[in-house]
């Protein structure tokens, strides 16, 4: 099994994306919107970090599941591979987490940390391994598969002896168009009638709710830790000890922690250039919980097409 080890590509984003960031108190907002077509050379550009961000749980799903991580064409029967063969909706969302990833590496958040991700935590996506080990054994197991349980993504601020400063967690979704509807639902969760009203409701369980309560230090440290003690022990002792303290059902040790919203999709022609989703001058009323918070918007003219190109892309040679 290999770290995450590829540098985020810089150059491309800055070509690809304008920036538009801002900050008020511990409360920091970024939009980005797209000014260039997705061209061969963009996606060359991201394949190698999609590479490396997936690698983890290629390595580790090919070998739970008992296929090759390099098929021979010629081979009989089908050829699955991880996360090639995942079925669509599937892949658009875990380009919204690598792009979680990609972006915190890329960009200045508040409080200006230098963020760091040793590892993506894809091979604990059980639905993932379970409907790819049908898949290699019955080609006709095709179905939608359900998303990952717990952070959407985890990165880490490290001194320079590899001790964890912060990290960084939260939500990473994407969304074929970004209406103002689609949203809502994203920020304060799925519609419901009001029996005593007759009314459609928001049922307040979308991404404030769950960021809210979600705990200190969430499930997604453990899994991490357990990453770098099975990867790289000697390379990130200092952090696995860290978290040996952080992570303990009692008298655990505060760990100073960021918040991280992060909404990407197709932009639609309600919205302005220029203008954000969610509010960018103060701290949203509905965040209540006690760290920073950042907000990133990413803003595609035709980012479906630049997933599948992506992800098509990926071990292909």
């Amino acid at each position: 099994m290999t770290l995450h080890d590829c540098p985020p590509p810089k150059a491309a984003l800055t070509r690809w994306l304008t920036a538009y960031p801002s900050e008020d108190g511990n409360y920091g907002h970024l939009l980005l919107e797209q000014h260039c077509d997705c061209d061969d050379d963009l996606v060359s550009d991201f394949v190698a970090y999609f590479e490396s961000a997936h690698a983890d749980a290629r390595a580790f799903f090919h070998e739970q599941i008992g296929i090759e991580l390099h098929p021979d064409a010629g081979a009989p029967g089908p050829h699955v591979t991880y996360p090639t063969c995942l079925p669509s909706i599937t892949r658009r969302g875990l380009f919204g987490e690598v792009m979680a990833g990609m972006l915190t590496e890329g960009y200045e958040y508040i409080g200006e940390h230098e963020w760091a991700i040793p590892v993506f935590l894809f091979r604990y996506h059980e639905d993932a391994e379970a409907y790819l080990f049908a898949l290699a054994r019955d080609e006709e197991r095709k179905r939608e598969v359900y998303g990952r349980r717990g952070s959407d993504f985890i990165a880490l601020a490290l001194d320079q002896d590899g001790d964890i400063e912060r990290f960084i967690a939260g939500e990473a979704k994407w969304r074929k168009k970004l209406q103002p509807a689609v949203v809502a639902e994203l920020m304060y969760g799925k519609k419901n009638r009001n029996p005593d009203t007759g009314e459609l409701e928001h049922d307040g369980k979308g991404i404030w709710f769950q960021i809210n309560r979600d705990i200190p230090a969430p499930h997604g440290l453990r899994q991490l830790q357990r990453l770098l003690r099975e990867i790289d022990p000697d390379g990130y002792s200092a952090a696995i000890a860290r978290l040996d303290r952080v992570l303990v059902v009692r008298n655990a040790e505060p760990l100073p922690r960021t918040d991280l919203i992060m909404i990407s999709g197709g932009d639609v022609p309600s919205r302005k250039s220029k203008h954000s989703l969610i509010p960018w001058k103060v701290v949203p009323e509905e965040y209540t919980a006690p760290h920073d918070l950042q907000v990133v918007e990413l803003i595609l003219n035709d980012g479906e097409m630049l997933i599948d190109s992506v992800y098509d892309a990926l071990w292909a040679t």
